[in-house]
C-alpha cells in the first residue's frame, strides 16, 4: 500500500513539475524578446514595426510580436505553437538568413499570415480593436467613412462584413512586393467592393 502511495505522490509531483515546466515554456516562448531573439526578425519586421503607429502613438499603447501573431486564450495559443514549429526548420535551413532572403520569402510569409488573420476573423486585432467601441468622431475622415458600415453593422446585432487585416495589410511591416495581384487572385484573401465603396473610388 505504501508504495502505491509512493508512487502516486512521485507520479503528481513528475506532473506538477512537467506541467509547470510547459506553461513556463510556453510563456517564455511568448515574448518579444524571444521573437527577435533570431537575426531575422530583429534585423528586418522588428525594425519596421518601430516605424509604425503600433509602436508609438499619443496613447503609449505599444502591441508586441505575440499581441499581434499569437492568440491569447490557452488551447489557440498551443495551437498557434505548434504550427510555428515549422520556423525552427526554416531556421535551420537558412531559408530568411540574409536580407535577400527574407525579401524574397516576404510575399510567401505575408499571404500565410494574412489568411491565418483572415480565418479567425483577425482575432488578435479584435483584442484590442472593436467597431462597436469607435468614436468616428476622433478618426481621420477617410478612416471613418471606412468603419462606419461596420460600426452600424454591429450596433444592428450584426456581424461586420469585413475583417481587420481585409483592409489594413501593411499595418505593422513592409508591404512584399506583388502583395496586391497575390491577394486578388487568392479566393480566401480577395474582398468584393461594395457598390459604395467602387462609387467611392470612381470619384
Amino acid at each position: 500500500m505504501n508504495s502505491k502511495i509512493k508512487l502516486l505522490a512521485i507520479g503528481i509531483v513528475i506532473g506538477v513539475i512537467g506541467w509547470g515546466g510547459f506553461n513556463w515554456s510556453l510563456a517564455l516562448t511568448n515574448t518579444e524578446e524571444f521573437c527577435i531573439s533570431c537575426h531575422e526578425m530583429e534585423a528586418n519586421v522588428y525594425k519596421e514595426l518601430q516605424e509604425t503607429v503600433h509602436w508609438s502613438n499619443r496613447t503609449g499603447v505599444r502591441a508586441t510580436c505575440p499581441d499581434c501573431h499569437v492568440p491569447k486564450d490557452w488551447m489557440h495559443k498551443v495551437v498557434r505553437k505548434i504550427k510555428a514549429s515549422k520556423e525552427l526548420y526554416h531556421k535551420m535551413l537558412g531559408t530568411i538568413d540574409t536580407p535577400e532572403k527574407f525579401d524574397e520569402y516576404r510575399l510567401t510569409m505575408a499571404m500565410s499570415e494574412w489568411k491565418r488573420m483572415k480565418e479567425t476573423d483577425s482575432r488578435e486585432c479584435r483584442n484590442c480593436h472593436n467597431f462597436a467601441s469607435m468614436n468616428l468622431d476622433k478618426q481621420e475622415e477617410r478612416s471613418a467613412e471606412r468603419h462606419e458600415p461596420h460600426l452600424w453593422e454591429v450596433t444592428d446585432g450584426k456581424e461586420p462584413s469585413r475583417t481587420c487585416i481585409d483592409c489594413h495589410k501593411g499595418i505593422a511591416h513592409t508591404l512584399p512586393q506583388g502583395w496586391e495581384e497575390a491577394v486578388d487572385n487568392d479566393p480566401l484573401l480577395k474582398v468584393e467592393l461594395t457598390k459604395e465603396e467602387k462609387e467611392a473610388l470612381a470619384e
